[in-house]
């Protein structure tokens, strides 16, 4: 955590960087599935999902959690999609790799989403306060669903053009 911030602070500053990530990973989305190359969107949503998982790092934790597992996860597919893009260049296999884990990696950030909505929201807690129950299983359920589909229509329609050398 950052020194000098209390947890609520820093809880705050944290949940503001993972929203930053999903609306501008949302457009960088847009793009894929529309093959327009949208780097200033990209670069927010690769920044603020870095960001956001080494935030998440940051919090006070004694044991190994599901949070922790899923920042893990996150941080190595940021890796593979930054590989993708700024080293190789999306260029042959590069290409669907690069968008796979883009794809994962703003699914990733829904996810959790998702498993913060229900633990914290009044609303929804209640329809799934171990979040085994079905209203909890059925969103997330809906949230894979349309990840595979964005995913798999990313994968076919995004062909940027080649950068003359």
């Amino acid at each position: 955590m950052i020194v000098g911030m209390s947890i609520g602070a820093f809880t705050v500053v944290h949940v503001i960087i993972s929203l930053v990530a999903i609306a501008s990973g949302f457009v960088a989305l847009a793009g894929l599935l529309t093959s327009k190359s949208r780097p200033k969107w990209t670069g927010l949503f690769l920044v603020m999902t870095l960001l956001t998982t080494v935030t998440g790092f940051m919090f006070p934790f004694s044991v190994v959690t599901p949070a922790f597992v899923t920042g893990i996860i996150s941080i190595s597919a940021l890796l593979i999609t930054l590989l993708a893009l700024y080293v190789f260049n999306m260029i042959g296999m590069w290409r669907w790799i690069y968008v796979v884990t883009a794809v994962f990696g703003l699914y990733l950030n829904c996810f959790v989403l998702v498993v913060q909505s229900f633990q914290k929201i009044s609303f929804l807690n209640p329809l799934a306060p171990t979040q085994s129950e079905p209203a909890f299983l059925i969103a997330q359920s809906a949230l894979l669903a349309g990840f595979i589909v964005f995913g798999f229509l990313a994968v076919r329609r995004f062909h940027p053009q080649a950068v003359p050398a």
